[in-house]
């Protein structure tokens, strides 16, 4: 089963395509694009990343360094945010939603933290993934 729903390298969605599909969590995702636009400098691009598993993504970076990817899902999305060893103990300490928490041990930790890929539900899970994303700017000196 792949992160995202558009896993067809050479058939990118349109913007169209990708509301569509992800839903009844639009609202979600207009909010995010939002806070994100709106709060930090970033670079957007619509990019086929880490294969068919994953697939198409509208990925945010400032500067060089990468922000955000959101999948879109049937029916949602998916938020990619990697974090450092450090952030995540904080991340925890926050007493995020049970989904954020899921996310958290579902991720291989490696030397440099854990690749974070969290399907937004809930008002509570997005604003709990912009405390993750807000996390990852201060530590990286994004903002």
């Amino acid at each position: 089963m792949s992160v995202g729903l558009f896993n067809d390298k050479t058939n990118p969605p349109s913007e169209a395509q990708v509301l569509e599909a992800v839903g009844p969590k639009v609202h979600l995702w207009k909010q995010l694009l939002q806070v994100l636009r709106s709060q930090y400098r970033v670079i957007e691009d619509f990019k086929y990343l880490y294969g068919k598993r994953y697939g198409w993504a509208l990925r945010f970076r400032v500067k060089s360094q990468l922000l955000v990817s959101l999948f879109p899902t049937q029916g949602g999305f998916v938020a990619q945010v990697n974090l450092g060893p450090e952030d995540i103990e904080q991340a925890l300490a926050l007493n995020p939603s049970d989904n954020i928490q899921k996310a958290i041990e579902r991720a291989n930790p490696y030397p440099e933290g854990r690749w974070l890929f969290i399907s937004i539900e809930t008002e509570e899970d997005l604003r709990d993934v912009q405390r993750l994303v807000e996390m990852r700017a201060r530590s990286k000196r994004l903002v």
